[in-house]
């Protein structure tokens, strides 16, 4: 199956590889090749259309599947943790950096910050605004997962916010990294991941229910350490990235087919050397996914996550990836 593999590396900019990652280009420029890129978004109405952040040095964008960039704007010399479209207006786009959270009706031309509940202090330091998710069903409500500060949710567009507040007994639960909503049949269903798990709410929030990952052996926890989560296919396929703890020396992919009641590790070609930090799908590609480590591996399925291969090409610190 061909298709286009992009991924944002910390110190080696950005990867193309082609052919579904048979062949790799490093991009060159206009972006430093030794650049940070922390995050990746495809246009939901026109996938060719990507943007890509760069410490630093703002966000850069590609109307091409990512053969050729151009910069669009310098909004913050904050590092910009995650980007999204407004899927029903894609001009609308949302970045969350470290911390806080901007906002562009211009395609990207031009930012500005937006007020939200997000705190600016956390225990690690100074929190990160890890995913932007807009409701496909509802562009008004927009959330946002930060790292450690929780779930903010907005109910028109980002002009309010409010926060979700405790998603579980200690304040290491709204140690948010990954965030996606799933329709389970008769609602919008919220799932995160944080050190403890995959946290799913089927009450807009107000209560969590909570699966840990069992832990790897040898580690020093209790549990596995959780990530990127994604439920892509509108059916009841939840895939979760794990690791012993970050970066980690072990890592797997979690696979519930279930809506994420239970899970199964899956069977890999090769052990991960780190923990597993990403997951990248395409809306006209069902069943097709990337999993990618944090230091370089990087895996793909074709079949529902059925069976996987491994890319020969291993690429430094991968961050963020996209299939194009």
């Amino acid at each position: 199956m061909s298709y286009t593999i992009a991924l944002g590396t910390v110190g080696g900019g950005l990867w193309v590889g082609y052919n579904g990652g048979e062949k790799w280009r490093q991009i060159q420029g206009p972006m430093d090749p030794e650049s940070n890129v922390r995050a990746l978004a495809s246009n939901p109405q026109n996938p060719a259309h990507l943007l890509a952040s760069v410490d630093g040095d703002g966000i850069y964008q590609s109307h091409d599947a990512g053969s050729h960039w151009e910069r669009t704007a310098k909004l913050t010399d904050r590092p910009i943790w995650s980007l999204a479209f407004d899927p029903h207006d894609p001009t609308r786009i949302y970045a969350g950096t470290r911390p806080g959270l901007f906002v562009s009706d211009d395609s990207g031309a031009s930012f500005t910050e937006m007020n939200t509940t997000m705190s600016d202090r956390c225990p690690i330091g100074v929190p990160r605004t890890t995913n932007v998710v807009v409701d496909p069903n509802d562009s008004a409500t927009v959330y946002a997962s930060v790292e450690i500060d929780g779930l903010h949710r907005s109910r028109d567009r980002g002009a309010t916010w409010e926060s979700l507040g405790a998603l579980g007994p200690s304040e290491f639960y709204n140690d948010v990294h990954g965030f996606t909503l799933r329709n389970n049949g008769t609602a919008t269903e919220l799932l995160v991941t944080s050190p403890f798990g995959l946290g799913r709410s089927n009450d807009d929030g107000a209560t969590w229910d909570w699966h840990e990952f069992k832990p790897f052996e040898g580690s020093k926890f209790e549990f596995a350490y959780s990530r990127c989560i994604r439920a892509p296919w509108g059916n009841d396929i939840v895939i979760v990235c794990v690791g012993d703890y970050i970066p980690g020396r072990t890592g797997a992919i979690e696979v519930s087919r279930d809506g994420g009641e239970t899970f199964q590790r899956a069977q890999l070609p090769e052990t991960p050397k780190a923990t597993m930090y990403w997951l990248a799908t395409h809306q006209d590609l069902p069943g097709v996914i990337a999993a990618t480590s944090v230091y370089g591996q990087v895996y793909v399925s074709d079949d529902y996550c059925e069976t996987w291969s491994k890319l020969e090409r291993e690429l430094g610190e991968i961050r963020s990836a996209l299939i194009v």
